[in-house]
């Protein structure tokens, strides 16, 4: 007889054991955790005809050149001269792109990183180079830039370091958001030649610098490529600046990066800028550029800078 009840128990407790399982499973598959969403496809090879920013279509903007050819379409590019009267600009930082456009209006080219073959820190890369590869990893987003040798690094799903030393490329951290990479930078260090945009608008090791790259329609990626090379003018491939051209095959989406500048010891407010891609042709071009005070376009050699006290 003692038997009996645990054999009945045992079966019941089988039973229980079973429509537990059942309801388990039917509850795990109402609640199955989402599938990661896809990642945005940005890799690849992506050109612009024009130098500078994108105006945004609406609150404060970059900093423009002064300085247009005469008819009217497009801004001198070898004479930089910034508007120093924007008033997003603070006193001292007028100040100075306004004595960086009274060298340009000589005829002499002031230092920045480009003619000195140095590392072009964020946004200043965005501002003049032409063309750049984007390789997008598990854990990390690359993105390396044709006319100077340097890439920059994006740790996905990562966090600043408490204790940041700052760097020339500053340290960049992203995520997706649908759609979208979004690259936060923080410590971009300053140094003599430390500028945004080739007009010398400073920065301070403040700034804080937030990109979002998406892909955009073809239609929409032409529409701002040709707006922008109307109002900068084409930067024309030549034997010393190659591999700006679209490819006129592909007629697939573009690549526009969409960013804002927020660095309160230079700017009286955060503003917007963005700059468009589309396909590059050709093949990638290896350039070889040291630092040096050679200014390859213009075969002669520009300021060296001096400071007081090292920057290193």
């Amino acid at each position: 007889m003692k038997g009996r009840p645990s054999r009945d128990n045992g079966c019941r407790c089988l039973s229980l054991r079973f429509f537990s399982g059942v309801a388990a499973a039917l509850l795990g598959a109402g609640n199955a955790p989402a599938a990661n969403p896809p990642v945005p496809e940005l890799s690849g090879d992506w050109a612009r005809q024009a130098f500078e920013f994108e105006q945004p279509a609406s609150g404060p903007g970059p900093i423009v050149n002064l300085m247009h050819k005469p008819n009217g379409i497009g801004s001198i590019f070898n004479m930089p001269v910034g508007n120093y009267r924007d008033p997003i600009l603070r006193p001292e930082a007028a100040e100075r792109v306004r004595q960086l456009g009274e060298i340009s209006l000589k005829g002499i080219a002031f230092p920045n990183p480009s003619n000195h073959c140095m590392i072009e820190s964020p946004p200043f890369v965005l501002h003049l180079q032409r063309r750049i590869q984007m390789m997008q990893r598990p854990n990390e987003v690359v993105i390396t830039y044709e006319q100077t040798p340097q890439a920059r690094i994006v740790r996905l799903n990562s966090q600043h370091p408490t204790h940041l030393i700052p760097s020339w490329s500053g340290d960049s951290v992203g995520h997706y958001e649908g759609d979208t990479l979004v690259v936060d930078t923080v410590g971009v260090k300053v140094g003599p030649l430390s500028m945004i945009d080739i007009f010398g608008t400073p920065h301070s090791e403040a700034m804080h610098l937030i990109e979002r790259y998406r892909l955009i329609d073809y239609e929409a990626a032409k529409g701002a490529t040709e707006k922008a090379i109307k109002e900068q003018g084409y930067a024309a491939a030549s034997a010393i600046n190659e591999g700006v051209m679209f490819d006129p095959k592909y007629m697939g989406k573009g690549l526009q990066v969409q960013f804002t500048v927020d660095d309160p010891n230079v700017f009286t407010a955060p503003w917007s800028a963005a700059v468009t891609y589309r396909r590059a042709a050709d093949d990638w071009v290896e350039y070889v550029c040291p630092e040096n005070t050679q200014e390859y376009y213009a075969q002669k050699n520009t300021e060296i800078p001096t400071a007081d006290t090292p920057d290193f």
